[in-house]
C-alpha cells in the first residue's frame, strides 16, 4: 500500500511559524503515522482522535482527525483510504495550538463539507 502525504497552504504556513523542535516533532509523528500505515493501521487509528461534526453530513462519516504532537500541538489531517488503487492519503490542514483546536477543527470541517452540512438529505423520486 502506498502512503501518500498531501498539506495544504494553511498547514505550511503554520508549521512555519513553529520553533524548529515543534516543527521536528510535527514531522516525526507525522512520518511515525504513515510509516505504519501499511502493516499497523489499527495502531495508527488508535493515535488519531475522531472529533465530532457539530452538524449532520447526510449519514457520511467524517475522514477528519487531530494528531497530538504534544502537550500543546494538534495537527489536523484527514485520512482517506483508496483500495481500489491501493493507497491512503494524508491530508494535512492545520497545525494549532490545543487552546485553538476546536475552532480551527469547525472551520476545516466547515469548508470541507459546506454541502453536506447545509442540505437536507433528499431520496430520489421512483417512476
Amino acid at each position: 500500500m502506498d502512503v501518500l502525504i498531501e498539506s495544504t497552504r494553511s498547514f505550511e504556513k503554520e508549521l512555519g511559524r513553529l520553533s524548529e523542535d515543534e516543527k521536528a516533532a510535527a514531522v516525526k509523528k507525522i512520518n511515525d503515522c504513515a510509516s505504519l500505515f501499511p502493516t499497523r493501521k489499527a495502531d495508527v487509528y488508535r493515535k488519531l482522535r475522531r472529533l465530532p461534526l457539530l452538524s449532520d453530513i447526510n449519514g457520511y462519516e467524517s475522514s477528519l482527525y487531530t494528531l497530538k504532537i504534544s502537550q500543546k500541538l494538534r495537527v489536523i489531517l484527514a485520512v482517506d483510504e483508496d483500495p481500489i488503487f491501493g493507497q491512503v492519503i494524508f491530508t494535512l490542514f492545520r497545525v494549532v495550538k490545543h487552546d485553538d483546536l476546536d475552532k480551527a477543527y469547525k472551520g476545516v470541517a466547515e469548508s470541507l463539507y459546506q454541502g453536506l452540512l447545509h442540505h437536507k438529505r433528499e431520496t430520489a423520486p421512483f417512476s
